[in-house]
């Protein structure tokens, strides 16, 4: 998993129209928060979705640009988000899946895909990244508004 206060890896991948999104296109910016589902079949991470939603004037107000990760392939990701009526960009990996870029794997015997959260700051800083095996306890709506309003107070 990604450590907070250290530089984010460039991470290439694709939303669901098969468009590249490099996470360094929004350095010098603005900050970018990457919710990574364990499963867009998943009812959990589906609610932590929602959550999203209702929150994105939040998340506009403090220039945080907000992606939506899943393991699936680009066709099911994009019926996914139609179908949900998600506003955000939905990636998938280009090679691999994009928990794998930063940290979250498969645990309890591979069965499992980790899910969680991060957020980097318009200078390519990791200001908050969570990671969880359960999904209940992968989305951290405290710790990310913390981080938001620890950005807000630096700039």
């Amino acid at each position: 998993m990604l450590t907070i206060g250290s530089t984010a890896p460039d991470l290439v991948l694709e939303d669901t129209d098969g468009q590249a999104v490099r996470l360094s296109d929004h350095r010098g910016r603005q900050a970018v928060l990457v919710y990574f589902m364990r499963s867009t079949s998943c009812p959990i991470c589906n609610r932590h979705v929602q959550d999203l939603v209702r929150s994105r004037g939040e998340f506009a107000a403090a220039n945080v640009q907000v992606f939506v990760a899943v393991p699936e392939e680009r066709a099911e990701a994009a019926a996914w988000k139609t179908r949900r009526q998600v506003p955000f960009p939905v990636l998938t990996g280009r090679r691999g899946t994009p928990h794998e870029m930063v940290g979250l794997s498969r645990k309890i015997f591979g069965s499992m895909q980790q899910s969680g959260d991060v957020l980097v700051d318009a200078q390519g800083v990791v200001r908050h990244a969570h990671g969880a095996t359960m999904p209940t306890g992968a989305y951290d709506r405290k710790g990310i508004m913390a981080a938001i309003q620890e950005l807000r107070a630096h700039a």
